[in-house]
């Protein structure tokens, strides 16, 4: 089918005239706009970080412009195809449907500590400013046990309640005895990589357990439930698919759910926030607050004021840091691998 300049058409964005762009779209999926409109109105960005996060310096990210507002494509460049075009749909609802309706106009964030020396902690939660909890990376590749109990007590001195992430990248001994050292923590992250050790460490220590990976990562996200391996479910828009699929699990899960974002530009984050805006119930403190972890982001960063973010919507600067051609071409490529699994879904 195609739409001329004028037609009722439901994905068609007008242009900065007020015309309407010409454009097939597969009429046996009319849900999802064509990828050829997504690629029209997008942008590549590469946004240099102010620390080495998650083993990256600099971020990439494509943003495009929609019906609602705008979204975000920025699957970390590791991840399959498949797990991809989850972050695909989460950009095309946040950019042609817009954000789920609030139920509250504040959203406590955390602090995110990566994973420095203890005497770069101070800097880092300068950064947050009246945030009362924080995040601290652990198990990074190459350090000790022993820098992650000096970084952990550092943030202790500065922020009333501490967590901990360490990514999955403990065993079952090493976490019990990792977690034994580090002492009091709101709760553990993902301390091991398979539900069935979470389960295990969760057996042995006094502390909660939260499950991340094993949550977005799963073919089955209820699985950490079933096993009873987790107290507290860390949910991420852009990996589990959008916004109203993070609600729609958080009405299936049985336990305490916080928001976090996934490195998100200022776009992905505006849908996150969105998200933990809207949550029935919000009993702690989400990551989001990531931006402050940027020296440049696409508009305004969501930083903390009195240790809350609020939802707001997002237009990104006229002046963007676009990646390079070469990388643009890259990301253009694996929207449209992406886009085609949507399509096939």
């Amino acid at each position: 089918m195609v739409y001329q300049p004028g037609s009722n058409n439901p994905f068609a964005i007008p242009s900065k005239h007020g015309e309407m762009p010409t454009f097939v779209v597969r009429a046996s999926k009319p849900q999802l706009p064509p990828v050829d409109l997504i690629l029209e109105n997008a942008h590549v960005v590469s946004l240099p970080m102010r620390t080495r996060f998650r083993g990256i310096t600099v971020r990439e990210a494509m943003i495009f412009r929609g019906l609602k507002g705008w979204g975000e494509f920025a699957p970390f460049v590791e991840y399959d195809d498949v797990e991809a075009a989850n972050w695909l749909a989460a950009g095309i609802e946040a950019a042609w449907q817009g954000p789920p309706p609030a139920v509250r106009d504040a959203v406590p964030v955390n602090a995110t500590v990566p994973a420095v020396p203890a005497d770069e902690v101070a800097e880092i939660v300068a950064r947050f400013p009246g945030a009362t909890t924080a995040k601290v990376k652990v198990a990074e590749a190459g350090q000790s046990l022993h820098d992650d109990v000096e970084r952990v007590a550092a943030v202790r001195e500065l922020v009333p309640r501490v967590r901990i992430d360490a990514n999955g990248a403990w065993d079952v001994p090493t976490a019990i005895e990792a977690i034994e050292a580090i002492g009091d923590v709101e709760y553990v992250e993902q301390p091991c990589a398979t539900i069935p050790e979470l389960a295990a460490v969760r057996r042995v220590v006094n502390v909660p357990i939260a499950a991340d990976e094993s949550i977005r990562r799963a073919d089955d996200p209820l699985l950490v439930v079933r096993a009873d391996a987790a107290d507290i479910a860390v949910l991420k828009v852009a990996p589990l698919g959008g916004m109203r699929k993070v609600l729609a699990l958080n009405a299936s899960l049985r336990m305490d759910v916080v928001i976090s974002s996934a490195l998100d530009t200022a776009v992905g984050m505006a849908a996150s926030v969105s998200t933990a805006a809207a949550l029935p119930v919000l009993e702690h403190a989400c990551g989001l607050g990531t931006g402050a972890l940027f020296e440049r982001d696409v508009a305004p960063s969501f930083v903390p004021r009195g240790g809350v973010v609020g939802p707001r919507l997002v237009t990104p600067d006229d002046e963007l840091p676009l990646a390079s051609p070469e990388r643009a071409a890259w990301w253009e490529a694996r929207l449209r691998r992406c886009h085609a699994i949507l399509m096939a879904r």
